[in-house]
């Protein structure tokens, strides 16, 4: 695969930032392009092509998008509703990566279309591990749908 495929996350804490960003830059990922932005609503601006996120070069539409539950301003069941009501956005990946493993939380994200929940591990060795096979069945494996180029909704 040559061409670089856009993975948006959505996550508020800078410890866990700067260890995605650490394991995103692993031999592994090598085609693959990291956005981050730090709260729901900015999540929300970004997928809609708004503000600072109007250029498309510059902030792609993501291939699949990393969640965080636990979000300022809007949380990530919030985000995942919005998207899935969006026509031109509801299919793109959702990838939940929280640290709660409440029922709760983990059904409401089923409920709302997440592809799939997942736990943050402890630890980078767990977290780069779980990142490989993320993106081995997601990016290598996982038929994803084509992305809809449009500029807002």
């Amino acid at each position: 695969m040559t061409q670089t495929q856009t993975i948006l996350l959505v996550e508020d804490n800078p410890v866990d930032v700067l260890l995605m960003q650490r394991a995103f830059r692993n031999e592994t990922f090598a085609n693959t392009s990291l956005q981050i932005v730090r709260d729901g609503d900015a999540a929300v601006f970004y997928l809609n092509g708004d503000g600072e996120y109007s250029d498309r070069d510059r902030y792609p539409l993501p291939a699949i998008i990393l969640l965080d539950l636990k979000l300022p301003r809007r949380s990530g069941h919030e985000v995942l509703l919005w998207l899935r009501q969006q026509p031109e956005l509801k299919r793109l990946p959702v990838v939940m990566l929280t640290s709660s493993r409440q029922t709760p939380d983990v059904k409401r994200a089923y409920d709302l279309g997440v592809n799939s929940y997942l736990v943050k591990p402890v630890g980078f060795a767990s977290l780069l591990e779980m990142m490989q096979s993320f993106r081995e069945y997601w990016l290598n494996y996982t038929e994803l749908p084509e992305p809809i180029e449009f500029r807002g909704l």
